[in-house]
């Protein structure tokens, strides 16, 4: 359900913008690229064969916003798409395998494309700050961990249930059929990945 890190390449000098580059299951290679606020189009060169913006979707201005680009090559085809955001952060993503979907977080949102078209399935919004996309073949849905929340999707999007905690996390791990966070004061606590129970 999710692959490793094949290059990174990040560049405060040589160029305006971050890029990381990702080999996922399925033979798809991602392409993360993002960067600051204020720059029109957010200082990101432009994309072979143009790509689709979804910025709209967090606000009108868009390129007023951190901006984010995903570009994806795999067996079909490739197809590139430009998110918004309003605070300054690294996209996170991850190939799950059974409804096919990439899902990309980025600043208050994840979002569920088609791996094989990047059609959008599906959007949802956190209340903080996104920090990872989980997953496992164990689990029916994916995990996002916001720094106040945990929200459980399922493939067609739909909420499962939401967790929220009192403390900001700034860390989290999924291991053993354990969700473990870790808080910025260094408190750790432990939900079960499936119900979002504490244990």
């Amino acid at each position: 359900m999710v692959g490793g890190a094949s290059g990174a390449g990040g560049t405060e000098g040589s160029r305006p913008y971050h890029e990381r580059v990702v080999d996922y299951p399925g033979g798809y290679r991602v392409r993360y690229r993002w960067t600051g606020s204020g720059a029109r189009g957010g200082h990101l060169p432009p994309a072979e064969g143009g790509w689709l913006d979804l910025g709209h979707l967090v606000d009108p201005e868009a390129d007023r916003l951190c901006r984010a680009e995903v570009a994806v090559r795999g067996p079909a085809g490739e197809w590139v798409v430009r998110l918004a955001s309003r605070i300054s952060g690294e996209p996170q993503g991850l190939y799950w395998d059974e409804p096919g979907l990439l899902v990309v977080g980025y600043g208050f949102a994840a979002y569920g494309f088609r791996a094989r078209t990047g059609e959008l399935r599906w959007q949802v919004r956190t209340g903080t700050p996104l920090i990872a996309v989980l997953a496992s073949p164990r689990l029916g849905h994916v995990l996002l961990q916001s720094e106040l929340e945990t929200v459980a999707v399922d493939g067609a999007g739909d909420v499962l249930w939401r967790a929220l905690h009192s403390d900001v996390v700034t860390e989290v791990t999924l291991t053993g059929g354990r969700l473990v966070l870790t808080s910025y004061g260094g408190q750790r606590a432990v939900l079960d990945p499936v119900s979002g129970e504490r244990r």
